[in-house]
């Protein structure tokens, strides 16, 4: 709170903030000069500012120092990057050891998370965005169609056999008699 004749403290430097000099943040007031990262010492705003525990960042240091770890996280595309952050202050974690899965989908991801489960026809992952259950299996809305004849089915519309879907009312299979 101001005191008479005087503006607020500054968040970095602890000297008053008069009006004219005055950014806010997060309910704190910053010198204008005194508005930077903590690590690369930048000038911030409204846009680029990132706050951690009273900490103002810009958003490239805040990725870098809080954000994901691993490969092609924050360096671009395919970059790989073997900074660890340990200039930002950030201490190594240890490696976890490796732990066996009986996961069938060897994605990281997948093993961690729950993974998707695969499409009936193709194969292919079904998130759950794209994930019709027709017969008790997954399949994408795009796969989901009659065996035979590729007609579009909904859960009504299909007959199942031997773990392909068809038309129901239609004979696209015959029924051959066991031996």
């Amino acid at each position: 709170m101001p005191v008479w004749g005087g503006g607020n403290k500054c968040g970095a430097c602890g000297r008053t903030v008069y009006h004219a000099e005055e950014v806010q943040c997060d309910g704190r007031s910053f010198h204008r000069c005194c508005f930077l990262c903590m690590v690369c010492r930048k000038n911030l705003d409204s846009t680029t500012v990132a706050i951690h525990d009273e900490e103002i960042y810009c958003k490239s240091c805040y990725g870098k120092k809080y954000g994901p770890k691993g490969y092609g996280y924050g360096q671009g595309a395919g970059t790989l990057n073997m900074d660890r952050g340990e200039r930002l202050g950030i201490k190594p974690e240890s490696v976890q050891p490796h732990r066996p899965t009986t996961n069938p989908n060897t994605s990281k991801f997948a093993q961690k998370y729950g993974g998707a489960e695969k499409c009936s026809r193709c194969g292919d992952s079904v998130y759950a965005a794209e994930k019709i259950i027709g017969a008790g299996k997954p399949w994408h809305k795009n796969c989901f169609r009659c065996a035979k004849c590729g007609k579009s089915l909904e859960s009504t519309t299909l007959t199942e056999k031997e773990g392909e879907i068809y038309c129901k009312g239609k004979i696209h299979f015959s029924y051959s008699p066991v031996p």
